[in-house]
C-alpha cells in the first residue's frame, strides 16, 4: 500500500500542484486540505470554508480537523507556518512537517508579540521544518530550538527552464515575475525602468504575476509615459514563462523581504543575469555586483543600465547562473531529499 501524504496548502498554488506531483511520481498517495482549491490530477482534496481575512484560519480548525482524521494520513504536511502550519499543529496528527516560504517567518513574528507566539507554537509542533535558505530556518531555530530543520529549495524543471543562446535574444529586454503586490515592489521596477528606457529605448520589460496591484500599476506606467516599452502579462503557465524568459537578457526581482524565490531560480536556469535586492537569501545565488539596496530605485536602474552597456559581462554572468542551477537547484534531486526526509519521518514514528 502507498504511504499517505496529506497536504495542507493553496491547491490554486503552483508551488503546491508541484509538490504534490513531485510526490505523486515518488509513489505517495497524496491529499490536500485546502482553503483555496484548483483540480490536481490524481490528489484528493478536501475544501475548508474560504478565507478572506488572517483571523479566519482561526476559525477553520475544526474544518480542518475533521479532514485530516477523515483522509486518515500518514504524514501530514503543512505549506505557510501562519496559516496551514497553525492549522495542522492543532489537528494533532503525526509526525507533521511544516514548510515556511518566507514572510510567514521573515515579517509575520516581527508584527506584534501575539502573533510570534503563535509561530513559535505551531513550528514546536512539528516534527521537522523545511525552508528555502539558511537565514529561514535561522528564524525557525530561534521559535523552535528543538524541531529539526531541513533546508529543501523548491528547485527549478530543468528540462522546462533552460538556456537559449545569447546571441539569439532582443538586445535590451528584462522580465519580472514576482507578484503585483506590495511586497514585491513592481512600482519601484517601473520607476527604475523609467530611467533605463530614457537612455535607452529600445529597452523593453515584460511583467509577469498578477495581482492586486494592477490597476495601479498600469496607470503608474501610463504616467511615466512608458507606453508598449511594458508589457503586462499577468499570470503565465509554466511554458508561458519560458517563452518570455527565452527573449530576456535580464530578470528583476527586489522585494523588501524574500527567502530563496523560485522565479529567481528559473530566471537563473535560462541563463539570465538576475538583478535582486540585497538580501541574505539572494546573497547565496546572486553574484555581489547584481545586488542592489530593497527599495532604492536609482541603484536598480543604474545597475540595470550598467549591464545593458556591459552585453559581455552580462552574459557571463547569465552562463554563471544557468551553471549553478545544474549543479544546486534541479527540482528532482531536492524533491529527492523531501521524499528521504518523509521516509526516515515515517521510519522514526513507527519504531
Amino acid at each position: 500500500m502507498k504511504p499517505h501524504l496529506c497536504l495542507l496548502g493553496d491547491a490554486n498554488s503552483v508551488h503546491v500542484q508541484r509538490w504534490a506531483k513531485e510526490m505523486l511520481a515518488r509513489g505517495w498517495r497524496v491529499s490536500v486540505v485546502t482553503a483555496r482549491p484548483q483540480p490536481i490530477e490524481g490528489v484528493e482534496q478536501m475544501v475548508l470554508p474560504p478565507v478572506g481575512r488572517s483571523r479566519d484560519w482561526l476559525w477553520r480548525v475544526a474544518a480542518a480537523r475533521r479532514a485530516v482524521a477523515e483522509l486518515k494520513p500518514d504524514i501530514v504536511h503543512a505549506h505557510y507556518v501562519t496559516s496551514y502550519g497553525y492549522l495542522a499543529a492543532r489537528c494533532g496528527r503525526q509526525p507533521m512537517a511544516i514548510t515556511a516560504w518566507g514572510t510567514d517567518l521573515l515579517v509575520t513574528p516581527r508584527r506584534n508579540a501575539l502573533l510570534r507566539w503563535l509561530t513559535g507554537w505551531s513550528l514546536r509542533r512539528a516534527s521537522l521544518v523545511t525552508g528555502d535558505s539558511p537565514g529561514l530556518l535561522a528564524v525557525s531555530k530561534a521559535l523552535a530550538p528543538q524541531v529539526p530543520t531541513l533546508l529543501v529549495h523548491w528547485g527549478v524543471e530543468r528540462n522546462r527552464f533552460a538556456p537559449v543562446p545569447w546571441g539569439a535574444k532582443p538586445a535590451a529586454e528584462a522580465v519580472s515575475l514576482r507578484s503585483w503586490e506590495p511586497n514585491y515592489q513592481i512600482d519601484l521596477i517601473l520607476r527604475a525602468f523609467a530611467k533605463v528606457h530614457a537612455g535607452r529605448a529600445d529597452a523593453r520589460l515584460h511583467l509577469l504575476g498578477g495581482g492586486s496591484q494592477e490597476a495601479a500599476l498600469r496607470a503608474l506606467a501610463a504616467e511615466l509615459a512608458l507606453g508598449d516599452a511594458v508589457q503586462f502579462h499577468g499570470r503565465l503557465d509554466d511554458a508561458g514563462m519560458a517563452a518570455v524568459l527565452a527573449r530576456c537578457k535580464l530578470s528583476i526581482s527586489v522585494p523588501e523581504s524574500d527567502a530563496t524565490s523560485v522565479s529567481v531560480l528559473e530566471s537563473m536556469a535560462c541563463g539570465l543575469v538576475v538583478i535582486a535586492s540585497d538580501l541574505p537569501a539572494n546573497r547565496d545565488w546572486i553574484a555581489h555586483e547584481a545586488l542592489v539596496p530593497a527599495g532604492d530605485a536609482e541603484a536598480l536602474a543604474a545597475c540595470w543600465s550598467a549591464l545593458l552597456k556591459s552585453d559581455g559581462r552580462a552574459a557571463e554572468l547569465g552562463a554563471t547562473n544557468a551553471g549553478r542551477i545544474a549543479r544546486d537547484g534541479d527540482r528532482r534531486v531536492q524533491m529527492d531529499v523531501m521524499d528521504a526526509a518523509y521516509r526516515k519521518l515515517l521510519s522514526d514514528f513507527r519504531k
